[in-house]
């Protein structure tokens, strides 16, 4: 029992203790997600589990077209098993600057803003393992590194308990 509690005020206290998108408003350069996207990206990967064993590893090539207030992001995904995957991506920025998007796989709408070099999205994502699908909720960490290179950063959860998580270093092609 008292294991169970202190593994309880573990997580709170760690959750409690996350960065928060005002911490990056002074850092450089600004993410400005339409400018960095607009082109083709290429991107590499890996997801992790619980345990923060690698499994997956993926490539992806991105083509972003913007037009007006919305960008359309094509992302064609190579697994190391050789299973492809393409996911269309359909984001508005909105009058107040935040952002809002959808995919296929995406439940609901997905939101981000961003804050500096950082861009924060969250939104629910459907998951296939196997032959079973969940839904996972996505907190989704983005840092622009310079004018080509960016990060993300993945926790992966499921009723408040991460699950894995999913690393990728995006650069830009001119």
């Amino acid at each position: 029992m008292i294991k169970r509690v202190l593994v309880l005020l573990s997580v709170l206290f760690l959750s409690s203790c996350s960065a928060s998108l005002e911490d990056y408003r002074q850092a450089e350069p600004k993410f400005n997600l339409f400018e960095y996207f607009a082109g083709n990206i290429k991107a590499w990967g890996m997801v992790q589990d619980y345990t923060g064993k690698q499994t997956r590893r993926f490539e992806v090539d991105i083509v972003g077209t913007v037009e007006g207030n919305t960008l359309v992001l094509d992302e064609q995904f190579l697994f190391a098993d050789g299973e492809n995957q393409t996911r269309i991506w359909t984001i508005e920025r909105l009058p107040d600057g935040t952002y809002q998007g959808t995919a296929g796989d995406v439940v609901g709408i997905a939101k981000g803003r961003e804050e500096g070099n950082a861009l924060n999205w969250i939104y629910t994502l459907n998951v296939a393992v196997g032959d079973d699908n969940y839904d996972l909720k996505l907190d989704d960490w983005l840092f622009r590194q310079d004018e080509r290179r960016a990060f993300n950063l993945t926790s992966m959860s499921k009723f408040g308990v991460e699950v894995g998580r999913i690393s990728i270093f995006f650069e830009k092609r001119h």
